[in-house]
């Protein structure tokens, strides 16, 4: 064999080991590429577990809040109703206790007021805490009136005492 062909032996074989050399070396390089993003992958997967943990348990949580809040807002309602229901029982039995004249309104008169000139006899029976009081009793009819005036300002109070538990409620 002739020098120059030992010499383009050499070559090729430094050039053969050369390529399998950078062969290995892209092979390993790969290998720990794979693996550190088989790593970071995992480490991913974790995060995004521990996220979704994390938002599944402040889901729960608010739906708790909700919930227990239409429970409260849920009785509040119910109460409200049967107060409601309660004045209009209440209003309806007096109505019917005026118009069978069970029952009289009456005024306290002014005894020290000589320009009214009303000389009605005091209430005659009825015990009080005015003693010897002069009452007038009203017209059944007037009764009436005040009675649904009255009426319709309780039921007012209840809705408003309604919106106002309701609003405390939504403040907390």
């Amino acid at each position: 064999m002739t020098p120059e062909q030992k010499l383009v032996g050499l070559a090729v074989l430094i050039l053969a080991l050369m390529a399998s050399a950078a062969g290995v070396t892209w092979q390993v390089q790969d290998w720990r590429m794979g693996k550190k993003m088989a790593e970071h992958a995992g480490l991913h997967k974790d995060d995004m577990a521990a996220i979704s943990n994390a938002a599944s348990v402040q889901a729960r949580a608010e739906q708790e809040k909700r919930l227990t809040l239409e429970k409260q807002l849920a009785d509040r309602d119910q109460q409200h109703a049967r107060e409601l229901s309660d004045a209009q029982r209440n209003q309806a039995a007096l109505r019917d206790r005026l118009a069978t004249a069970d029952v009289r309104l009456s005024v306290l008169l002014d005894a020290t007021d000589t320009a009214s000139d009303c000389s009605v006899p005091p209430a005659t029976g009825a015990v009080g805490v005015v003693h010897a009081a002069r009452r007038a009793q009203l017209d059944p009819a007037h009764a009436q009136r005040i009675i649904a005036i009255t009426d319709a300002g309780d039921r007012g109070l209840i809705a408003l005492r309604a919106c106002q538990a309701y609003v405390r409620a939504f403040k907390h």
